[in-house]
């Protein structure tokens, strides 16, 4: 995934609202920013970081910048949660994800469970389905990427129905990609989140497959990085 325009830098005052945040630019005007995201956002918004931003693609909307990346101990770090679905579709597209190779479709925004889409279904003849739902990371705490970062009904919810497609013989997978390449491996943060965390372990003994990357960012785009290893409710790291 490329950008369409050159990231421009900034200084963060604060952010608000969830989908707010204001910043300085080099110029030193003060402007507010579109935040493409709902969680908490831990040890990436704090005031004073160096944030990047693209400007947005229609003139006349009212915010008329996007916050794309922020600079974490010298590391690039993506908080953009509108990317990992097409990061993810462009490398299955690739063939760079080994455990999604081989199919010969894939649709987004499938409708499928209670209400919900899928972001991404993989198929070919003679296969079954692939249900593929994708989250951003962006936390790290110590050495690790964590999700959640704030609790997720949701993201419980979406699990739920990825059980269900694997009872009915189709394949489901829950890819996590890191937007950020400094840590050793993934895990659920179940003090955040115990329901979520719960409920992924569940979700893997009834064959949903946990799959997570990383991805590696630069001021021209962000591409898929390496595989991480995932540890689950205490369970040895694992891939699968």
């Amino acid at each position: 995934m490329r950008f369409s325009a050159p990231l421009i830098r900034a200084t963060l005052i604060k952010r608000y609202k969830r989908f707010l945040a204001d910043v300085t630019l080099d110029s030193g005007e003060e402007v507010t920013v579109h935040v493409a995201n709902s969680g908490a956002m831990l040890g990436t918004a704090v005031p004073g970081m160096e944030v990047w931003l693209t400007p947005a693609s229609n003139p006349e909307r009212k915010l008329k910048w996007n916050w794309e990346m922020v600079t974490v101990d010298g590391h690039l770090v993506g908080v953009n949660t509108a990317h990992p679905n097409l990061i993810a579709a462009e490398a299955i597209r690739d063939s760079l994800i080994p455990e999604l190779a081989g199919y010969a479709s894939i649709r987004r925004e499938v409708k499928y469970g209670r209400n919900s889409r899928i972001d991404l279904l993989l198929e070919s003849e003679g296969r079954p389905r692939c249900w593929v739902e994708v989250k951003n990371v962006h936390l790290k705490r110590g050495a690790w990427a964590e999700f959640p970062d704030a609790v997720t009904a949701r993201g419980t919810k979406h699990l739920g129905e990825l059980r269900a497609m694997t009872a009915q013989g189709d394949r489901a997978v829950m890819l996590y990609l890191v937007q950020r390449s400094d840590c050793i491996g993934f895990r659920p943060a179940a003090d955040i989140d115990p329901v979520y965390a719960a409920a992924l372990i569940e979700a893997k003994r009834d064959g949903v497959e946990t799959i997570c990357y990383t991805c590696l960012l630069s001021h021209q785009g962000i591409t898929l990085g390496d595989a991480l290893p995932m540890t689950v409710g205490g369970a040895e790291i694992e891939r699968t």
